[in-house]
């Protein structure tokens, strides 16, 4: 029951709903990417970013010195949640406008 209750209160903040629905509607991001489309300091960011991690929500791969994320959906229920999540959260405006905004950004545009 603890892990499930983790599952949920990660859920329960808007920059991290925010975050989920990047990753879910892109696949992969770095933080930069991340950083750059929600508008937020680097550090906010990653500590979003590790509470997601550490509640399982997401996954981490080092590329250089990047770190890319993706979601984790490795078992039933966060797989559900997982697809619920990216289906309704783009029907919310902020998320409307921040997969916008990521999708604006040219591929090139990568981090510097």
């Amino acid at each position: 029951m603890k892990v499930t209750v983790q599952y949920f209160r990660a859920l329960a903040d808007e920059t991290r709903l925010r975050i989920m629905a990047l990753l879910l509607a892109s696949g992969e991001l770095c933080v930069c990417d991340l950083t750059a489309t929600l508008q937020l300091p680097q550090s906010t960011v990653s500590r979003h970013l590790s509470y997601l991690k550490n509640a399982g929500w997401v996954n981490d791969r080092r590329e250089g010195v990047w770190i890319n994320y993706t979601v984790a959906a490795d078992n039933s229920l966060k797989m559900q949640l997982a697809s619920v999540l990216k289906e309704r959260l783009p029907e919310l405006a902020i998320v409307a406008e921040d997969i916008k905004r990521l999708a604006s950004f040219s591929e090139d545009a990568g981090c510097a």
